[in-house]
């Protein structure tokens, strides 16, 4: 359990003077007068205020130096009170500028060299030296204590910055999910409600096919949205997401709506596939994605192939086309040839984020071809998940 500063404080100045009053008992063997009820008073006054030191380190000094002169004055023994002027002089050096702090310590040693003038039985040499010595080490210890206080707020302060960025960052994540979520079922849903609209008459049946298939984008669309909401606002609150993003047990899926659209596609599985973590599924769920949007958007009347290769430390994904060879092939062309839109960008992103690799362009003999391939390994699955988390 962690005790509160003021609590602490508190606790330190009843030891202290608990300290101060068993040792005001030995008075009488070191040669002083025992100390009587008005010393044992000047004891816990010279104590007891230190419980405030921190709230006013400057008026618990003066008064600690107050009541230890007027100890010395009575003819006690002074070093039963020296560790209200001590303490004070360190806290003081320790949360108030570097000047002031010399003020004081000069003087705790003036206080201190009186009452060895005062006292018939001390060397003048020696008290000069301790005065000295002991302002000079506190002043030094509670400088220390104020940088090292300083630098510890300032490391707060940049993690601070540091979480501020990093969920800047995530939103800005997540804001590409958005993209790349709606342009994909958008797609869909164009190329399908061109279709119905095209056949409404002379083909019934694949116009219900087609507005089937546009309820079912638009529906999944929803509920992607839903989901990424959800992650935004559990992002604010500090919570866990509630629902799994998708991964490759949904690639089927996402061939079955482009092949609605009238693009065969072909789902090969090579390796055995195995569990993996979730920001390397997310990410090649969401280039898949992006692949076949792009196929069904720009690539005519072709045949496409996704192709997911499990090897033991890395999983290759591949999405290809055939081409027609037309103007449509040439739309791709410029595209990479200009950098791509904001879907291939959000290719390499996700690639690099995750420490793969991605290749996007023609083949040899017409279509296209994206190649992505991550790590799987066990380092690289630990970075994944916290980049994915």
């Amino acid at each position: 359990m962690r005790i509160r500063p003021q609590v602490a404080d508190a606790l330190i100045a009843v030891a202290l003077t608990c300290v101060s009053a068993v040792l005001g008992k030995e008075s009488g063997s070191q040669g002083w007068d025992p100390l009587d009820a008005w010393g044992y008073l000047l004891v816990v006054l010279a104590g007891l205020p230190l419980a405030f030191r921190v709230r006013a380190p400057l008026a618990v000094l003066l008064w600690t130096h107050l009541v230890f002169l007027v100890y010395v004055a009575s003819g006690y023994w002074p070093v039963v009170t020296t560790f209200g002027p001590l303490l004070s002089l360190y806290t003081v050096a320790s949360l108030c500028a570097l000047r002031t702090a010399v003020g004081c310590g000069v003087l705790m040693a003036g206080v201190w060299i009186y009452a060895g003038a005062v006292s018939p039985r001390g060397s003048m040499a020696s008290v000069v030296t301790q005065a000295l010595g002991f302002a000079l080490v506190l002043i030094r210890f509670g400088v220390l204590a104020r940088r090292s206080a300083e630098l510890a707020r300032q490391l707060r302060r940049e993690q601070a910055e540091r979480a501020r960025r990093e969920v800047a960052a995530e939103r800005g994540r997540i804001a590409r999910e958005l993209h790349d979520v709606v342009a994909h079922h958008m797609s869909v849903i164009s190329v399908q409600a061109g279709l119905a609209g095209f056949v409404f008459a002379s083909d019934p049946p694949t116009a219900r096919a087609a507005l089937s298939t546009i309820s079912g984008a638009s529906a999944e669309a929803l509920d992607e949205l839903r989901r990424m909401l959800q992650v935004l606002r559990e992002a604010e609150d500090g919570a866990a997401p509630v629902a799994p993003m998708p991964g490759l047990d949904r690639i089927g899926e996402l061939a079955d709506r482009i092949r609605a659209g009238g693009i065969p596609v072909t789902l090969r599985t090579l390796g055995t596939p195995r569990p993996l973590a979730p920001g390397v599924e997310l990410c090649a769920y969401r280039v898949v994605q992006e692949a076949l949007t792009n196929v069904l958007k720009h690539a005519g009347k072709t045949r496409a192939e996704v192709q997911l290769r499990y090897e033991r430390h890395q999983l290759m994904v591949s999405v290809t086309n055939e081409g027609d060879g037309g103007e449509r092939e040439g739309v791709i062309s410029d595209r990479l040839r200009a950098g791509g839109g904001h879907g291939l960008i959000g290719m390499r992103e996700r690639a690099k984020l995750y420490g793969g690799s991605i290749s996007v362009g023609p083949r040899s003999g017409g279509g296209f071809a994206v190649t992505l391939t991550l790590p799987t390994s066990a380092g690289a699955v630990q970075g994944e998940e916290d980049a994915s988390g």
